[in-house]
């Protein structure tokens, strides 16, 4: 069994770091501990913890021995150990960053300082600066020196005596330039930076336009602090996707699909029960037309496709103005354009689902008015569908909120209760003997 266990890890050295941190997830905490400690014994344990979901990494970290935690914290990427540091208790990150290294716990602590979800959260503080009064002969001899160092070297950045960005150096330039070149000659000073402060979604949309595989993080006296790798927004993306899809239907940030039922349970009751609440505000509008609805019957089969196609419809809306907004396509003050939009778009949906549920109508019991009353329903449904899912995320992102949070417990509340309204309603108006 042990001479097992001892091919097993010397396979598993000979995997990827990703490939590593994978088996790890897919294991319980105390086992994942167990195996994180064999490789920590082959000083292999930090780059497939770096790999992991910062809360799953903490999981494991915290059933260590504290002392090997804050060795393998120590080799860590300082963006990674710093991602992991946050999902740990208050009182043990406070013994781990009081425990590590002078260097290390100042490093770690800097980071700490800024918001996860910005440019300073995201950068890591090893980045390659070159004063532009070097050789390119000199700039080389540093750079193979600190490649043990730095996470990823992608670029060089120059600065100038105060540690002010001047530019970025490529090392293709770099490592074809005659020894004695001086690097103000190489420096393109035309280089993009990030501002420490900026926020995360800012920071992805510039990799996603200008195609970099890193940027320069610098403060408001451009002082270069660090450097954000594509990787890091890589992972910023995927939760930021996770987190509008989860959001956009109630469902918890915390949950996986491993957590504990208890916890679920009670994550998603509250969603739950506002859902029925507001299921009650649609339910009430049949209520109070119950009269109508024993009278002419036929109006129930036609409740669930106006409201249905109305949510439908909305949803569509929703889609599209929140990934435009998070894209930074819709810049201040272009709601109207968009609102102006989506009214004729439902206008145009509206008229052609009204024609077809009127003709049902009108086919089904030979009534000229039910196909009115359900031709115009529609029509006004869809119409509504579009404003409401443009309205709502344009009206979150006011008020500084996640335009995901429009999500279909919001728009169906609106859709299916002015649905059924503008079904009953129209019915007691155009329907004789309904009056």
């Amino acid at each position: 069994m042990e001479e097992n266990k001892k091919v097993s890890l010397r396979d598993l050295l000979l995997k990827h770091p990703a490939d590593i941190a994978e088996v790890l997830s897919h294991l319980s905490d105390e086992e994942a501990a167990q195996l994180l400690h064999r490789l920590y014994l082959r000083h292999a344990a930090a780059e497939p913890l770096g790999e992991m979901e910062p809360e799953d990494s903490a999981d494991i970290i915290a059933e260590l021995d504290r002392d090997e935690a804050i060795n393998i914290l120590s080799r860590m990427d300082p963006d990674d150990a710093v991602d992991l540091l946050e999902e740990l208790p208050e009182e043990v990150k406070d013994e781990i960053l009081s425990r590590l290294g002078p260097k290390d716990a100042q490093v770690l602590s800097e980071l700490l300082e800024y918001p996860p979800d910005t440019a300073g959260g995201l950068m890591s503080p090893e980045v390659v600066a070159l004063p532009l009064h070097l050789t390119a002969q000199e700039a080389i001899d540093i750079l193979r020196r600190k490649v043990e160092e730095v996470e990823t070297i992608y670029y060089a950045y120059a600065v100038d005596d105060e540690g002010r960005l001047e530019g970025v150096i490529s090392l293709r330039d770099l490592a074809l330039a005659r020894p004695e070149t001086r690097l103000s000659a190489l420096v393109n000073r035309d280089v993009i930076s990030v501002p420490v402060d900026a926020d995360a979604e800012d920071v992805g949309r510039l990799f996603d336009k200008y195609n970099y595989y890193a940027l320069p993080v610098v403060d408001s006296d451009r002082r270069l602090l660090g450097v954000i790798t594509i990787d890091d927004v890589i992972d910023q993306i995927r939760e930021e996707a996770t987190e509008d899809i989860y959001r956009s239907h109630g469902v918890p940030l915390e949950e996986r699909v491993d957590t504990p039922w208890y916890e679920s349970v009670r994550w998603r009751m509250p969603w739950l029960y506002f859902n029925l609440l507001t299921a009650f505000v649609a339910a009430s509008v049949v209520g109070a037309f119950e009269s109508t609805i024993a009278k002419y019957a036929a109006l129930a089969f036609f409740m669930p496709i106006i409201a249905g196609q109305g949510g439908n419809a909305g949803m569509q809306t929703v889609t599209i103005v929140t990934r435009g907004i998070a894209l930074g396509e819709v810049p201040k003050g272009a709601g109207w354009q968009i609102l102006r939009k989506e009214l004729i778009l439902g206008l145009i949906n509206g008229l052609a689902m009204g024609i077809a549920v009127g003709a049902v109508g009108y086919l089904w019991k030979h009534t000229f008015s039910l196909g009115l009353v359900v031709f115009l329903a529609m029509t006004f449904n869809m119409i509504n569908a579009g404003v409401v899912g443009t309205v709502i995320p344009l009206v979150l992102r006011a008020l500084r909120q996640d335009p995901a949070l429009a999500s279909s417990i919001f728009l169906t509340t609106f859709t299916d209760t002015l649905g059924f309204a503008f079904l009953f309603v129209l019915a007691r108006l155009l329907i004789p003997g309904l009056r």
